[in-house]
């Protein structure tokens, strides 16, 4: 444990330095968020977030790409207020249980036990919306990924929309021109679609996401002709084609335990899981940046600290907005 830990710091202390001119180019760090924002009120967050995320992974190691997705999927759905973490009430059907996400988002009990632990050193001083937003960075960089500097201050929305997750989520299997609309309307770009879709280095995807292209492209009968053969017949191994196979699990890619480009050299060579990760190889708009992550591994890692801040930034609450919850799941 030590010597990965160790050798994290290290890391993180280099890649600070090269994110610094980013940094300085986005005044929304300093306007609505402070890196030093828990310094004085809660000193141990930073050291309660890593121990819990290394004992989770140690536990479970696909939990790193469970909470980078969760942290996705709270931020692209109405801006990063830790509303993906609500409970349903009487009053609205939240995120937690809508289709995309129910049966499908786990990790939940590592926010909960990291909260319970900030509550103990520091009662209602961090919010759950800061908690996942650490959580992600701290579960990329122990996947041996990149560290960025997380602007900190977000506040707890107080309500969440099973609505919003429908309209605003991406789908795995809609086009990369509605994927990308999603995006720019919450103030991201073309780049950071590139550049986020790569946290699909990590983890696993359920059959049901991708077997139309094994066995029923676009309702051809027939599967995508774009799909490696060798690939096509490994996935269809793990994902038959009969209706108790849904909810098997295929890797997203070749490596998909640990953080790197593998996703990108996926893609060059055809054999990218999702529909929606292949497109970008095949769109003129993108196809250059998915080479340039294939054949330059740091330059991805640097531009994905750099689009996990900005993601980090989309929607936040601060100031008297929303509230610090006691408990994830629940308002106060």
């Amino acid at each position: 444990m030590t010597h990965k830990i160790i050798s994290y710091t290290t890391f993180s202390l280099c890649l600070l330095l090269s994110l610094s001119p980013f940094v300085h180019m986005h005044p929304f760090a300093y306007s609505q968020l402070d890196y030093n924002f828990y310094d004085r009120s809660c000193p141990r967050l930073s050291m309660i977030v890593r121990y819990n995320l290394w004992a989770a992974i140690r536990n479970d190691t696909r939990m790193a790409a469970s909470l980078l997705r969760m942290h996705f999927h709270d931020c692209i759905v109405n801006g990063c207020d830790g509303s993906v973490l609500l409970d349903d009430t009487e009053d609205f059907k939240g995120e937690k249980n809508a289709l995309p996400n129910r049966k499908s988002l786990r990790g939940f009990e590592v926010i909960d036990n990291i909260k319970a632990d900030a509550e103990r050193f520091c009662p209602s001083t961090v919010s759950c919306a800061d908690i996942l937003t650490l959580a992600a960075r701290e579960a990329v960089g122990l996947a041996g990924g990149p560290f960025w500097p997380v602007p900190l201050g977000r506040r707890d929305g107080t309500t969440a929309s099973e609505k919003a997750v429908n309209e605003q989520l991406p789908s795995p299997i809609e086009p990369l021109e509605n994927i990308t609309a999603k995006f720019t309307s919450k103030g991201l770009d073309i780049k950071d679609v590139v550049v986020l879709s790569g946290g699909h280095t990590l983890g696993f995807a359920q059959c049901f996401t991708f077997k139309r292209r094994l066995f029923d492209f676009d309702g051809s009968g027939k599967p995508d002709p774009t799909l490696d053969s060798s690939a096509l017949t490994n996935l269809r191994s793990i994902c038959p084609k009969k209706d108790s196979a849904n909810s098997n699990l295929a890797p997203l890619d070749s490596t998909n335990l640990k953080f790197d480009n593998a996703y990108y050299t996926n893609l060059v060579s055809n054999t990218g899981l999702l529909e929606s990760d292949q497109a970008l190889v095949k769109d003129p708009n993108t196809a250059a940046m998915v080479n340039s992550y294939s054949a330059n591994p740091f330059l991805f890692s640097n531009d994905f600290a750099a689009s996990m801040v900005k993601l980090g930034n989309v929607g936040v609450l601060t100031g008297k907005d929303g509230q610090i919850r006691k408990k994830c799941g629940s308002v106060n």
